[in-house]
């Protein structure tokens, strides 16, 4: 098992940290390749993902409730233990509640689980992304428009996903070959581009960083175990949401933090060392749930 483990989690952290060698090197674009991937290689992936095979809604449905309750559950767990830290609510929930559910998440379970569990690592990625983009964005500023999804490129890849699934209409082969050839580079480019934006990243209050790097996957998988007895999920879905539950922080919290000016140095170690600290929490939770 552990050997197993070590297979599964090493070509997920080496892609990783292959880009923050070459971006201390040579220091890349990372606004043009992460804007190259958010809107057109991830957008195929994710029409390819949902477009290429038949499934029905009922499949999902209870996995895609386990991925909210584990999103808004992490941040309703945690936040009376924000006094108690004494840092801004705004600065803490955040990172503890929207992890790497895309860098990190869908490669682990494409490596952990093959590639029938794509499709359900792509839905909880989405599912993270929508709430991180309603909620978190009215967290850090209440003024904040939720419609602007609409214009997301993956969000229309995702309709236009479900509207050929739902509708029985599978495209032609050849144009779901072009989607996955290149929507699958987006899986590598993912990881290339976490390694390189930590290269920019400084850690300016450790304490914090420590607590966050604990109780962001505690407070995940105890969301997910608390709702687990109210889900029909098979038994790949249920590891699939475990996994999930443990993620570290995503980097676009750090760049949101930056964005709305709240607090970035401290939000940029809480992402730093939350993903450190996944070289441990990722594979204790592989460890009870690889079948």
């Amino acid at each position: 098992m552990p050997w197993r483990i070590a297979s599964i989690i090493f070509p997920v952290f080496a892609a990783a940290g292959i880009g923050w060698l070459y971006a201390r090197w040579k220091r890349p674009d990372l606004a043009s390749l992460n804007q190259v991937n958010m809107e057109v290689l991830a957008p195929l992936l994710v029409f390819w993902a949902l477009a290429a095979k038949p499934f029905t809604a009922a499949e999902f449905l209870d996995l895609t409730l386990g991925g909210v309750a584990v999103v808004l559950g992490s941040g309703l767990l945690l936040l009376p233990l924000v006094p108690l830290l004494r840092v801004q609510a705004k600065t803490f929930l955040p990172p503890m509640m929207f992890t790497n559910t895309g860098n990190m998440g869908i490669p682990l379970a494409l490596f952990a689980f093959g590639e029938p569990a794509l499709p359900a690592a792509i839905l909880l990625f989405i599912v993270e992304m929508v709430l991180h983009f309603t909620v978190g964005l009215y967290i850090l500023d209440h003024r904040t428009r939720p419609w602007a999804l609409l214009r997301m490129p993956i969000i229309l890849a995702l309709l236009a996903g479900l509207a050929c699934n739902r509708g029985g209409w599978i495209p032609p082969a050849p144009l779901l070959d072009t989607c996955r050839l290149l929507g699958e580079a987006s899986i590598p480019l993912m990881l290339f581009a976490l390694g390189a934006r930590f290269s920019e990243v400084g850690i300016a209050d450790w304490r914090i960083g420590l607590w966050g790097a604990v109780l962001c996957p505690l407070a995940g998988v105890a969301a997910a175990l608390l709702v687990r007895p109210w889900l029909t999920l098979s038994p790949v879905q249920d590891s699939q949401l475990l996994l999930y539950a443990a993620l570290p922080p995503a980097v676009m919290n750090y760049l949101l933090a930056e964005r709305y000016g709240q607090e970035p140095e401290k939000v940029a170690t809480l992402v730093l060392l939350g993903n450190l600290g996944s070289l441990i929490a990722v594979p204790a939770v592989l460890y009870f749930t690889l079948p």
